[in-house]
């Protein structure tokens, strides 16, 4: 009986040792140090994404939107301030409604007779969802035509249908029947979208109507439109005119995010008399730093640079006097080095000018930009001033904010290409790549698929 109380009660050799062994790799592991972090790319946003003029871009058609002239629009005049010309914008969101916001601007500029001249307008914008912009109604009061201007817009995603107007409800003089307002109805989809606008107020006889009609397949797009002059009377005579119309095809590669490069080309043949070609390509490229101010493990920042290209030229009889008139290009390029500098260039054949932009991410952010103009004929350089006071987007990340840190492989291996900490879980770069943008935050998502 001794015996047997002895063989359960005291453990084997074998068993013992087999315990010691495994409190002694506990130990160790327990004074091991933890491993260092991984390496990280900080990715900053945008001084301005989404754009302003993607909010209202449904009451726009989808021909004048796509082939890249959102993109273009912005990079040919965003930051690019007026010589002698001192410009002010405010836009402010209260906190206790999110869906109203107020956007105030004002143009000061030089004048021989009063010394300063002094224009502006305010907007106040509601919008039904936070996340899409293309339910909205808005109000514009300015100091210039029109003194006061209502514009709404619906969109119905489930039957992708959408209706706008626009009207001017205060004007000295009327002149056309657009004075009284343009109505207008569209579908639009991820690869189509047409629509026509028209003015419901018709004014002696004139009944002008408009339309497009836009397609995608893979990535080529294809889009045409009919827009008449305003004193349009005739409808079947000025179908048949080749002048109302203008046709354009492009191709595109990526998406509108700013963690994807993307590349267009478009040709346009506008009015049976211009033929126009544009090209535009966003890069996303990064560059190793060693910034004190960071931890260690920050070794790199995304920047994102822009170059855009639109040459004109006129295909129709033009006499010789004309020739100044007969083509026109603009070279635009913009290089974003961190969130708070930004530096653009533009060339065109009359003028060149450089802006350069800082922007401090408080809340609100401020924005203040110089641009220098040079005058070809003249030899003549003038300046431009701006400031812009922001509490309009969401606040961005102050010093490697998680939720803008980015993983990515580079020459030197950093990393396997991980989105940290956006969400419960890390996000892959081969999520962005495949158009997974579900978990990432607002500014980096992409404008929309919507035509």
């Amino acid at each position: 009986m001794g015996n047997l109380l002895t063989t359960i009660l005291l453990p084997s050799p074998i068993s013992l040792g087999l315990a010691l062994w495994k409190m002694g790799n506990l130990f160790m592991k327990s004074n091991e140090p933890p491993p260092p972090p991984p390496p990280l790319v900080l990715v900053p946003p945008l001084f301005d994404f989404p754009p302003l003029a993607a909010r209202t871009r449904m009451v726009v058609p989808a021909y004048d939107v796509l082939f890249a002239k959102l993109s273009l629009r912005c990079l040919f005049d965003d930051y690019f301030e007026p010589e002698k010309h001192f410009i002010t914008r405010i836009m402010l969101k209260p906190l206790e409604d999110p869906h109203v916001d107020l956007v105030a601007t004002f143009h000061a500029s030089p004048n021989e007779k009063s010394g300063t001249d002094v224009e502006g307008n305010a907007l106040f914008r509601w919008q039904r969802d936070l996340d899409d912009p293309h339910t909205f109604v808005d109000f514009l009061v300015s100091t210039s035509e029109p003194k006061c201007q209502l514009r709404s817009c619906a969109y119905y995603p489930r039957y992708r249908l959408g209706a706008f107007g626009v009207f001017p409800l205060l004007m000295q003089k009327r002149v056309n029947a657009e004075d009284y307002g343009v109505m207008g109805l569209r579908y639009g989809s991820e690869n189509l979208s047409f629509g026509t606008s028209f003015m419901p107020f018709p004014v002696s006889g004139e009944r002008p109507i408009s339309g497009w009609i836009v397609a995608r397949r893979g990535n080529l797009t294809a889009g045409m439109q009919y827009k008449p002059p305003l004193e349009q009377k005739q409808i079947v005579s000025d179908l048949m005119d080749m002048k109302n119309w203008s046709y354009a095809v492009g191709y595109g590669v990526g998406s509108t995010s700013p963690l994807c490069p993307s590349f267009n080309f478009a040709l346009e043949l506008a009015r049976n008399s211009q033929l126009i070609a544009s090209f535009y390509q966003h890069i996303v490229v990064q560059r190793r730093v060693n910034n004190p101010f960071e931890s260690n493990q920050v070794v790199g920042i995304t920047n994102y640079i822009d170059v855009g290209l639109e040459l004109a030229t006129r295909v129709d009889k033009v006499s010789l006097d004309e020739r100044t008139n007969k083509s026109m290009f603009q070279l635009a390029a913009s290089w974003q080095a961190n969130k708070n500098f930004l530096i653009k260039g533009k060339l065109g054949a009359a003028k060149s000018s450089l802006s350069l932009a800082f922007k401090s991410w408080w809340k609100p952010s401020f924005t203040f930009s110089v641009t220098a103009t040079n005058d070809h004929a003249t030899k003549s350089t003038l300046f431009g001033f701006g400031l812009r006071i922001e509490d309009l987007r969401q606040p961005s990340y102050q010093r490697a904010d998680p939720n803008y840190v980015m993983l990515t492989p580079s020459k030197e291996h950093l990393a396997e290409g991980v989105l940290r900490d956006l969400g419960k879980r890390p996000v892959f770069q081969s999520e962005v790549d495949s158009g997974n943008y579900d978990r990432l935050p607002r500014e980096l998502k992409p404008i929309g698929k919507i035509f």
